[in-house]
């Protein structure tokens, strides 16, 4: 069985692009991502000058095997047009649009990329962080072949639903699934939103460790010292690697006989997938380390 082509998305660093510093720090990190920001972390005035070091840092080559992306400004705000423009020529792996709240705004989108000249491969991310966003997830999800992702924007969600930001995140849970119920519906990467406190590192596992287990692609960052984390919570275990490869091994050697097991346990097609994909994942990692 041939696994889908796969790329890691364990860390996505959010880093400002009015921040020289920060752009330069970021070429040495092991981080998988990186999300030259436009938005919330640039003031005002420092819009346009962090417009073009977003693009000249997306075509500098200087960033390795790592997926690049622009975060433009918001629908309606005075900088996104421009800010579309400027990403879509600069050519990253994606473009991330805050608040994308419907299927129309997707298709817009696109056809702003499209115009603007963006080459085949930036694709669309799309950040979930609205009640109406997850309430049309599945709709937004499935609006374009472009769409390549959804970013999950949790600081926002918590804002709008009036809830509170607790351990194990109960308040958010059903928005949570309900967004990765849509993104695997249509087939596209679901990325986890931030944790606020750089300085519990603690907390911060446990929620790279709840992501995972839900099934998150990965974690978006705000802190360089949060990519270890991130990195090897989202990374298959030695276990996990060793455990699809006696699946698939025993699959091989069994699958005339009718029943195939693996330590004891019944073995089927669907455990064959979950298992070429757990594979799939290490051999994308230790491309990406090589």
């Amino acid at each position: 069985m041939t696994a889908p082509e796969f790329t890691p998305l364990r860390s996505v660093l959010y880093m400002p692009s009015s921040n020289a510093k920060a752009l330069e720090k970021a070429k040495t990190l092991p981080v998988d991502g990186i999300i030259f920001d436009l938005e919330d972390a640039v003031a005002p005035d420092a819009k346009p000058e962090a417009r073009a070091a977003a693009a000249a840092a997306v075509a500098s080559g200087e960033y390795g095997r790592r997926t690049l992306t622009i975060r433009v400004n918001g629908i309606g705000t005075q900088w996104h047009d421009d800010d579309i423009i400027a990403a879509s020529q600069a050519g990253p792996h994606a473009i991330v649009v805050p608040k994308v709240n419907s299927a129309e705004e997707v298709r817009q989108l696109v056809a702003a990329m499209e115009t603007a000249g963006a080459p085949a491969h930036t694709r669309l991310w799309a950040m979930v962080e609205t009640p109406i966003a997850i309430l049309s997830a599945l709709e937004i999800a499935q609006a374009s072949d472009r769409l390549g992702a959804f970013v999950l924007g949790t600081n926002d969600l918590v804002k709008e639903l009036y809830c509170e930001h607790v351990p194990g995140r109960a308040p958010v849970l059903p928005s949570l699934h309900t967004a990765l119920l849509a993104g695997r519906a249509a087939g596209i990467a679901v990325i986890d939103g931030v944790y606020n406190d750089v300085k519990n590192l603690d907390g911060f596992l446990a929620e790279c460790e709840q992501g995972r287990q839900m099934g998150f692609d990965g974690k978006t960052l705000i802190h360089p010292g949060q990519v270890e984390g991130a990195n090897e919570a989202f990374a298959p275990s030695e276990q996990a690697i060793e455990d699809a490869r006696g699946i698939l091994a025993a699959w091989e050697e069994g699958k005339d006989r009718g029943v195939v097991t693996y330590n004891g346990r019944m073995v089927e097609n669907l455990h064959v997938e979950s298992a070429t994909r757990t594979l799939s994942i290490a051999e994308a990692i230790a491309a990406l380390q090589a």
